[in-house]
């Protein structure tokens, strides 16, 4: 029994002589670069570029999730946060057990760097640039503790996954489906479930519309600021990085996520780079442009899921190209779309337009007389006379997209759409006004402000021909596009809104 215990606590009592005479060994001396136990020079190149690019991609990571009003990713970073920097951690005192001396003292002799026979200058460089990264990244533990507590308000926050691996049954309904949980999925908003509407006809100014669905108020967004220090913890932790990427041998290949992010968004939105080089010819001419249409489903935020209100949407990040110079804060544009395999404009408070579809006549040919054009199609064009009453534009407008009541003459309908054809060129008239918003939202205006109402009620307008090809079609359904325009008629004038301007007081 002696002998057993006795070969139980021997290991125990080296292993704790060991510790002490390490440590009275150590504060015996200063800092002896020449000490380091770095692994052979293949072996910590390996396993510090990893590290260094799990760190980038956890940087990555948490500065999309302290942006997003989705708890469940905040979750996540917090947790793959304790995880990733313990694990750096453990590197670095594999390698050597005082980190910040080893450090500061590199620092302090940066002019004259002191190299050791088994350690090299990029090394060291990698070594303290981990980690400094990695204590900066230790720096945003409470903070997005912080955040999920704020996020958890929003929406539902996802039971972590059993270490186990195994999957949680409903713990009410024994007979429900038994899942994972998973924290990648989008969580749950506590908000009423948002209906799936059709799509709404363009509004009526002036007139109350009805509802799809009675009472029904669509849920707000929340508006969502990183935080100005989380912010700066990870440009620092950026720099860091940086600094420790540019020591790592010729060759190796370490991936920003951010960077690889932007050029799937580029991709998914965006021209092809070589798309403007192919057809440099017909850009050279004057009031030419090219774009990617997409189908009108890429602008809409999906059902039942939350987004930052204050983070730009696809229209604002990839704009809609201006068709003439700003007017104030008015530009005239060209919101082309996909709806229905149909080709359309997408309509702004009282704007409206027309399309015909001309087949294959190329661009170039296509002038402001509109010579290369059936003589009806061509009158029609240039002589509509858009109305000057806002009820009488308004309807107009219908006429053109529902096609009823057209009694312009015309051997065929002329429609606010065009079918999807590929290599066929579209002519359009875009007639776009900007409107004030206290008429196009029906607010009523005080009496003060009825003092400078001649002021409020100017309005500025386009009226413009133009003519666009499509060149390519994706998988996506998105078309690459080339656009003309071809002249740009007088500009329209609405000359009874004063009819439209509700007092204050008074319900519309």
């Amino acid at each position: 029994m002696r002998y057993i215990l006795f070969s139980l606590l021997v290991p125990f009592c080296l292993d704790s002589f060991s510790r002490t005479s390490l440590a009275a060994e150590f504060k015996s001396k200063s800092l002896d670069l020449s000490s380091l136990a770095f692994s052979p020079r293949e072996s910590f190149y390996t396993t510090a570029g990893r590290l260094v690019q799990e760190h980038i991609n956890l940087v990555a990571r948490i500065e999309q999730a302290i942006s997003s009003p989705d708890p469940n990713k905040v979750r996540a970073v917090r947790g793959q946060l304790s995880v990733q920097t313990h694990a750096v951690e453990r590197f670095l005192f594999r390698q050597y057990n005082r980190p910040e001396a080893l450090c500061k003292q590199v620092q302090d002799s940066a002019n004259s760097p002191i190299i050791a026979e088994e350690w090299s200058q990029s090394q060291t460089k990698i070594y303290c640039s981990l980690y400094a990264s990695n204590q900066d990244l230790l720096k945003l533990a409470p903070q997005l503790d912080v955040l999920l507590s704020r996020r958890g308000e929003l929406a539902l926050v996802r039971d972590l996954p059993l270490v186990s691996g195994e999957r949680q049954s409903d713990p009410v309904l024994s007979i429900s489906s038994v899942q994972r949980p998973n924290l990648a999925k989008p969580a749950t908003p506590f908000s009423t479930q948002e209906p799936n509407l059709p799509t709404a006809p363009p509004p009526v100014v002036g007139r109350t519309a009805k509802k799809p669905l009675a009472n029904y108020v669509p849920p707000m967004q929340p508006a969502i600021t990183a935080p100005e220090r989380a912010i700066a913890i990870l440009e620092a932790a950026r720099v860091h990085l940086a600094n420790g990427i540019a020591a790592f041998p010729a060759g190796t290949k370490l991936y920003d996520p951010k960077e690889t992010n932007a050029a799937l968004e580029r991709f998914t939105y965006d021209l092809d780079r070589q798309e403007p080089q192919t057809y440099a010819k017909l850009l050279d001419l004057p009031n030419t442009g090219i774009f990617r249409v997409l189908p009108y489903t890429a602008y809409l935020r999906p059902l039942n899921t939350l987004q930052n209100r204050l983070q730009k949407s696809v229209s604002e990040r990839y704009p809609y190209p201006s068709l003439g110079k700003a007017r104030g804060s008015f530009i005239p544009s060209l919101p082309l779309q996909i709806v229905a395999d149909n080709f359309q404009l997408k309509a702004n408070g009282v704007d409206y337009s027309f399309m015909v579809n001309l087949g294959d006549v190329p661009l170039e040919k296509l002038d402001a007389k509109l010579q290369a054009v059936t003589l009806k199609t061509r009158d029609f064009f240039l002589n509509y006379k858009p109305p000057k009453q806002l009820g009488a534009l308004q309807v107009d407008r219908r006429r053109f997209i529902t096609g009823q009541n057209q009694n312009w003459n015309q051997n065929k309908t002329i429609l606010a759409s065009a079918k999807v054809a590929l290599n066929n060129t579209y002519l359009v008239r875009t007639i776009q006004f900007q409107l004030p918003e206290f008429i196009l939202s029906g607010q009523p205006i005080s009496q003060e402000q009825r003092r400078y109402l001649d002021q409020l009620l100017k309005t500025q307008g386009s009226d413009i021909i133009l003519a666009f090809r499509p060149v390519r079609r994706r998988s996506d359904g998105s078309y690459t596009v080339l656009w003309r325009v071809l002249t740009e008629l007088s500009e329209p004038q609405i000359e009874d809104l004063e009819k439209y301007v509700t007092p204050f007081g008074a319900r519309r």
